[in-house]
C-alpha cells in the first residue's frame, strides 16, 4: 500500500513537471532574423548570435547560420531582453541591443553594409549612421504583416490600393523586377512603400523619378508548409451603384493554393502557388438615346482566370544563391467595351496570357565585393473578337452604338537583363552595373475596319447630319522590335559619421531614336546632425530621361498611308459615306529618328524626425521640370478650311517639344507599438500641382502649334491626397485593419462638341477656356478587414539542439503563414476566417463627367466608383 501511494505521488509529480515544462515551452518565444545586403538581396550563411541581457554575464547561445535565403529562427527563448549580433565576411558586423521577447515571434531585419573586414557597427549605439541608410525607415515604410493582410485579396485591387498609399507615380517592383503582375498575397514576404524620391543612379527612374513599391516574395524552404484560400463575393453583400435603379449582378469565386518546402536540406527549396477564379461584374450604361430617353441598364461581364507560379531557391555554395521562377496567368473576359455611353452591341470578348521566366543570382566576391544578376523573359499574347460586326455610330457624350470592331491580336516577347556590382574601400561604397531590355512584337490586331460616324449632337443624329467619318483599310499585320541599354556608376561617400554624399551618373540609349547623348547625373546628400539619429535631412537632384514606348513606333509602321490608310471624311453622307469611286484623304503618323528622349530635372528635400521610440514623422518637398515631352504635330493643318496637301488629312508627326512642371509637399506620420496589441498607425498627406502643355503622344493640340495656349493641369493633377492606415490585434487571434483614402477632384476638359477648326479632331474648346479647366468632386473611401484565426495540432519542430532552427516557408517572414497571428501561428494546422470591405460608408465617388457642350448630360457626373462591397474568405494552413 505505501509503495502504491509513493508510485501515485511520483506519477503526479512527473505529470506536473511535464505539464510545467510544456507550459513553459509554450510561453517561450522565437526570434526571426532576416539578413540582407544594401541591394535588398538576402545573405545566406550569415552568422547570427543571440545573447541574453538578463542575469548579468549570460553566455551567448550557439550561433545560427542563416539559410541560403537569408533567414534564421532562434526558438525556445524565455521572456527577456536579448542582444543580436550578425556577421558575414566582407560586411560590417551589425549588433542590435534590447530586443524584447515576450512569447510568440519577434522579427528583426538586418541590412549589412559592405565595409572593411575589421570594422564593426553597433546598431543600438550608432543610430546616427543608421539614419543615413537609404533603405532604412527614414526614406521608406515597410508594411506590417497585419497591414499586408488588410489589403484586398484580388491582385488587381491590391495593386490599386498600394498605389493609392504611395506617392503619385510609384511603380511596382517584385523581387527587383518591373513589368510583372502582383503575386498572390500568401506569397508576399514584405512590402516597402517610398516616402520620397530615391535618386540612386542604379534606377532608371524615368520622368517620375524613381519611386518604387518594392515587394519581396517568400522563399521556399524548411518543413513542408502550405495554405488554401477560398474567397467569395456576391451582389447580396453589396450596395447599389448610384447610376442604376437596382443592384447589378456581381459574384466572385476564387481559390488559391500554395505549398513550399525543402528539396535538399540547407541547399534547395521550392515554392508552388496556383489560383483559379470565376467572376462577373456588371458595368452600367448611362446613355441618352435618339428619342431623348436615358438608359441606365447593366450587362453581365464574365471573367475566368488562372495563375501558376513555381520557384526554386538553390544555394550554389556557402556564399552564392540563385532563384529560378516561372509564372503563368491567363484570362478570358466577355462583354468588354460596354458601359458608360457604349451600348450593348459594342461588346467584344478578349483573351490574354502572360508567361514570365525569372532568374537571379547573388553573393559576395572575395571580401569587398557583392554581385547580383537578374534575367527576366516575358511572353505575352492577346486576342479580341467583336460580338457584332457593323459600323460604329458615336454621338458626342450621348451614346455610342454599332459594332465593337475588334478582331485579331498580338504576341510579344520582352527581355530584361541586369547585373550590379558593389565594391567598398575605405569610406567609399561604389556601385556599378548594366541593364539591357527590349523585345519584339507581331500583331494583326485590327479596329475601326468598318468605319465610325461621329455626330456632334442628338439633333444632328436625328437629322442624319454626320460631322466626320473615319475608317482603316489595308493590312493590319506588323512586326517590330525595340532595344534599350543603360549603364551606371555611383559612390556612397561617407564624409563623416553624420554625412553621406551619393553622386552618380547613368547613361542610356534606345533603338529607333537618334539621340545618343543621354547622360543622367544625380546626387544625394544625407545629414544626421544628432548622435541619436533622431533627425535626418536629405536633399537630392537628378536629370532623367525616359524611353519612348514601342507601341508608338508600331503605330507609325502600321498607319503610314500605304500599309494601312486611315480615311478621314469631313461632313459625310449618312448612312452611306459616299466613298464609291473616290479616294478620300488619309491620316498618316510619322516617326522621326532625330527625336530626343523626353527628359526632366527633379529635386527633392526632406526631413525625418523621430518623435518617440514608437513614432516618427517625415516631410519632403519636390519640384520637377519636364522638357521634350511627346505630342502630335499636324504637318497638314487646314488653313481657311483647305489642307496644304489634299491627298492627306492629318499628317501627324511625333514631336518632342512639349513641357511640364510639377511640385509636391508630402507629410507622413507613423506610430508602431508591437508590444501593445500589435498596433500600427500611419497617416500621410500630399499636396501637389502638375501642369503641362500636352495631352500625350500623337495628340493634336486644339490651338494648332500654339503650345502656350495648351498649358493647363495634367490629367492626373490631384491637388490634395490624404491616407491613413490602422492595423491592430484587439483581442487574441483577431486582427483588424482599417484604411482611409481621400483626394480632391481630377481635372476635366471642356469642349464645344464640334470640329470648329475642321481638322477632324473633336477637342475644340470654347473661346477663353483653358485646357482642363473643370474639376470633379472630392473622393473618399473607407475600407477594412477583420479576421479570426485559430490553430490546432502540435507544431512541427525543425532545427538542431537548444531550440535553434532555420525555418523559411510560405508564412510571413520566417516561419509563420501570413494571416495567422497570435497562438494560431504556433500550431501545425491553422484556420482563418476573414471579411474585407470597400467603401464601407457607401459614399458616391464620381469618377467621370460630361464636359461636352453639345451633350444633354453636359456638366453632370456620368460614372461612379464601386459602392459598398464585402468579400468573405477562409484560409487553411499547415
Amino acid at each position: 500500500m505505501p509503495a502504491r501511494i509513493v508510485a501515485i505521488v511520483l506519477a503526479c509529480l512527473v505529470a506536473v513537471s511535464t505539464a510545467a515544462r510544456a507550459e513553459d515551452q509554450a510561453r517561450r518565444g522565437r526570434l526571426v532574423v532576416s539578413v540582407a545586403d544594401q541591394t535588398n538581396a538576402m545573405i545566406p550563411r550569415a552568422k547570427v548570435t543571440v545573447t541574453s541581457q538578463e542575469g548579468g554575464d549570460a553566455a551567448p547561445l550557439k550561433p545560427v547560420m542563416t539559410d541560403h535565403t537569408g533567414v534564421a529562427v532562434i526558438g525556445g527563448l524565455v521572456d527577456g531582453r536579448y542582444t543580436v549580433r550578425v556577421e558575414f565576411p566582407g560586411f560590417a558586423t551589425s549588433v542590435l541591443q534590447d530586443v524584447r521577447v515576450r512569447g510568440g515571434d519577434v522579427r528583426r531585419r538586418f541590412t549589412l553594409q559592405l565595409s572593411k573586414f575589421d570594422q564593426e557597427v553597433t546598431v543600438g549605439r550608432d543610430n546616427q549612421s543608421a539614419a543615413l541608410d537609404s533603405q532604412g525607415s527614414a526614406f521608406s515604410t515597410v508594411l506590417t504583416r497585419e497591414q499586408i493582410d488588410a489589403l484586398p485579396d484580388d491582385p488587381d485591387e491590391m495593386e490599386a490600393a498600394l498605389k493609392a498609399l504611395a506617392p503619385p507615380g510609384a511603380v511596382l517592383r517584385v523581387d527587383g523586377f518591373t513589368g510583372g503582375k502582383l503575386p498572390p498575397k500568401s506569397q508576399i514576404r514584405s512590402i516597402r512603400l517610398p516616402k520620397m524620391d530615391m535618386f540612386a543612379a542604379q534606377n532608371h527612374g524615368g520622368m517620375s523619378g524613381m519611386m518604387f513599391i518594392d515587394i519581396m516574395t517568400m522563399p521556399g524552404n524548411g518543413p513542408l508548409r502550405g495554405n488554401v484560400d477560398f474567397n467569395f463575393l456576391d451582389e447580396a453583400l453589396n450596395a447599389r451603384n448610384a447610376f442604376t435603379p437596382t443592384k447589378a449582378d456581381e459574384q466572385l469565386r476564387q481559390t488559391m493554393f500554395g505549398v513550399s518546402g525543402t528539396i535538399r536540406p540547407n541547399k534547395t527549396g521550392f515554392s508552388i502557388n496556383a489560383g483559379v477564379g470565376s467572376q462577373y461584374s456588371s458595368p452600367n450604361l448611362l446613355a441618352v438615346l435618339p428619342d431623348g430617353t436615358t438608359t441606365t441598364d447593366t450587362i453581365r461581364q464574365p471573367r475566368d482566370s488562372y495563375n501558376l507560379n513555381a520557384r526554386i531557391d538553390h544555394a550554389i555554395n556557402k556564399d552564392h544563391a540563385l532563384r529560378v521562377s516561372v509564372d503563368r496567368d491567363a484570362s478570358t473576359t466577355e462583354n468588354l467595351g460596354v458601359g458608360g455611353y457604349n451600348l450593348f452591341e459594342r461588346a467584344y470578348t478578349s483573351e490574354s496570357s502572360t508567361t514570365l521566366f525569372r532568374f537571379s543570382e547573388n553573393g559576395p566576391v572575395r571580401r569587398r565585393m557583392f554581385t547580383e544578376s537578374r534575367v527576366q523573359l516575358k511572353w505575352t499574347g492577346a486576342s479580341s473578337q467583336s460580338n457584332v460586326e457593323r459600323p460604329t455610330v458615336r454621338v458626342q457624350d450621348a451614346f455610342t452604338g454599332g459594332g465593337g470592331q475588334q478582331r485579331g491580336g498580338q504576341r510579344g516577347f520582352e527581355f530584361e537583363i541586369a547585373s550590379d556590382l558593389a565594391y567598398v574601400k575605405g569610406s567609399h561604397s561604389w556601385r556599378t552595373g548594366v541593364r539591357l531590355e527590349g523585345g519584339s512584337c507581331r500583331s494583326d490586331a485590327n479596329s475601326n475596319y468598318l468605319g465610325t460616324y461621329t455626330f456632334a449632337s442628338l439633333a444632328d443624329y436625328n437629322a442624319a447630319r454626320a460631322s466626320n467619318f473615319t475608317i482603316r483599310v489595308g493590312s493590319p499585320d506588323v512586326t517590330y522590335s525595340t532595344f534599350q541599354a543603360a549603364a551606371y556608376v555611383q559612390d556612397d561617400w561617407r564624409v563623416a559619421r553624420s554625412l553621406l554624399i551619393s553622386p552618380g551618373v547613368r547613361y542610356g540609349a534606345e533603338s529607333h531614336v537618334g539621340d545618343r547623348w543621354n547622360l543622367s547625373p544625380r546626387v544625394s546628400v544625407a545629414w544626421s546632425p544628432r548622435r541619436s539619429g533622431s533627425i535626418t535631412l536629405r536633399g537630392s537632384y537628378g536629370y532623367f530621361y525616359d524611353w519612348i514606348p514601342g507601341d508608338l513606333y508600331k503605330q507609325t509602321l502600321l498607319v503610314d498611308g500605304v500599309q494601312q490608310r486611315e480615311l478621314n471624311v469631313q461632313d459625310p453622307e449618312y448612312p452611306l459615306p459616299g466613298l464609291v469611286g473616290t479616294t478620300p484623304p488619309t491620316n498618316r503618323y510619322l516617326w522621326s529618328d532625330a527625336m530626343d528622349l523626353p527628359s526632366a530635372n527633379r529635386m527633392t528635400v526632406g526631413v525625418e524626425r523621430v518623435l518617440t521610440k514608437n513614432s516618427r514623422m517625415n516631410a519632403s518637398y519636390s519640384r520637377g521640370w519636364g522638357r521634350g515631352l511627346l505630342r502630335g504635330r499636324n504637318l497638314n493643318y487646314p488653313v481657311a478650311g483647305v489642307r496644304p496637301n489634299p491627298d492627306l488629312a492629318n499628317d501627324v508627326e511625333l514631336a518632342t517639344d512639349a513641357s511640364s512642371r510639377s511640385q509636391a509637399l508630402s507629410l507622413f506620420y507613423s506610430f508602431v507599438r508591437t508590444d501593445w496589441k500589435r498596433t500600427f498607425l500611419s497617416v500621410n498627406y500630399t499636396w501637389s500641382q502638375n501642369d503641362s502643355n500636352t495631352t500625350g503622344a500623337f495628340q493634336i493640340p486644339a490651338s494648332r502649334d500654339n503650345l502656350k495656349a495648351e498649358w493647363g493641369p495634367s490629367g492626373g493633377d490631384i491637388r490634395h491626397r490624404v491616407g491613413a492606415s490602422l492595423s491592430m490585434s484587439p483581442v487574441r487571434n483577431v486582427s483588424l485593419g482599417v484604411n482611409v483614402r481621400a483626394q480632391s477632384g481630377t481635372p476635366y476638359n471642356i469642349t464645344t462638341g464640334r470640329d470648329d477648326n475642321a481638322d477632324g479632331v473633336f477637342n475644340d474648346r470654347p473661346a477663353g477656356v483653358s485646357r482642363n479647366a473643370a474639376r470633379g468632386a472630392v473622393q473618399c473611401d473607407l475600407g477594412g478587414r477583420i479576421s479570426y484565426g485559430f490553430g490546432f495540432g502540435k507544431p512541427r519542430q525543425a532545427g538542431g539542439p537548444g531550440g535553434m532552427q532555420v525555418v523559411i516557408n510560405t508564412g510571413g517572414g520566417g516561419g509563420l503563414a501570413p494571416g495567422f497571428g497570435g497562438g494560431a501561428a504556433d500550431k501545425r494546422y491553422r484556420i482563418e476566417f476573414y471579411l474585407t470591405g470597400q467603401n464601407l460608408l457607401n459614399r458616391v465617388n464620381y469618377t467621370a463627367y460630361s464636359f461636352t457642350m453639345t451633350s444633354p448630360l453636359f456638366g453632370q457626373p456620368v460614372a461612379a466608383a464601386q459602392p459598398r462591397k464585402f468579400q468573405m474568405g477562409v484560409r487553411f494552413g499547415f
